[in-house]
């Protein structure tokens, strides 16, 4: 059952790029942020007050406990965390072809295992090895193709903003496997909604003013923020299910890329899409191998 719901975080998780990407076209950046992070926000603030009010019982799934002062500036961190993410992804996004964006972004169960044999002092295993050197040959492979598109990944800075949010995340992933072995996956999740928005709001009146800075409403805006909570909490959800493996669930919600990069070939008109499908697939493919690995390594 665990691997459905792995499956559904990733369809959500897909439909959430195609609509970033669809709402960044003609907007600005931050305040599409913020306001999709707001929806995030106000969706979780009534479970919160129902749930210390007691109208929402502990053996309800939307129950989020109470935590200590220490807990919330644990998950405050988490927020400036992924806030920062967000903050470079959602700008390369909006400069960026979805399907450019896409494969970089799929390289991050690369570096979140970097990032564990780093932090944790483990050894890669054989398998590991070679899934990580064929995501970096599939990925020079990918930088060859986003060149026919005049996009030099050495020179072009929103290429470092996509690697950035990907880094950001990974960091993120390993910052999740210490708080949710300690404490309640559902109030981070919710807190960390809550807590973006004081991380975000400067950004809001301190940003320049570039040319599209006028805000063009759309209902897609909320639905972003609904999109991410849905497919976050699902995949939480997941996590917490007896015999689950967070291995396995990196990966199925690793294939949200695959809607995302079909996406912006059909709806956006996106162009040399042979080779960077070539590249897309060699970097899944060593991600797998990687998964692959530390699954045999357990």
């Amino acid at each position: 059952m665990w691997v459905f719901f792995g499956l559904f975080s990733a369809l959500f998780l897909g439909f959430y790029d195609v609509a970033r990407k669809k709402v960044l076209r003609n907007n600005p950046v931050i305040p599409v942020l913020f306001l999709a992070s707001l929806t995030g926000a106000l969706t979780f603030l009534p479970l919160i007050v129902l749930s210390r009010t007691g109208i929402i019982g502990e053996d309800s799934m939307v129950y989020i406990p109470s935590g200590s002062f220490h807990l919330h500036l644990l998950t405050f961190y988490k927020s400036a965390l992924v806030g920062s993410s967000w903050f470079l992804a959602y700008n390369a996004l909006s400069r960026l072809p979805l399907t450019i964006m896409v494969p970089i972004r799929s390289t991050g169960p690369m570096w979140t295992l970097i990032g564990a044999v780093i932090v944790f002092h483990e050894r890669f295993t054989a398998l590991q090895w070679t899934g990580i050197l064929t995501v970096l040959c599939f990925f020079y492979y990918f930088s060859l193709a986003g060149k026919k598109e005049g996009i030099d990944f050495l020179r072009n800075k929103w290429i470092f903003a996509a690697i950035g949010a990907t880094l950001l995340g990974a960091a993120s992933a390993l910052y999740d496997k210490y708080l949710f072995s300690h404490f309640d996956r559902f109030f981070i999740q919710a807190w960390m909604s809550v807590y973006m928005i004081p991380v975000l709001l400067p950004l809001m009146f301190f940003r320049r003013s570039p040319k599209k800075s006028s805000l063009k409403w759309t209902w897609l805006i909320p639905v972003i923020g609904l999109l991410l909570v849905i497919s976050d909490f699902v995949y939480f959800y997941a996590l917490s299910t007896e015999g689950s493996l967070i291995a396995v669930l990196s990966v199925l919600r690793r294939t949200s890329v695959v809607i995302a990069f079909v996406s912006g070939a059909i709806f956006f008109g996106e162009r040399n899409l042979k080779r960077k499908g070539l590249a897309l697939f060699g970097i899944l493919t060593g991600v797998l191998l990687i998964v692959l690995g530390t699954l045999i390594d357990k």
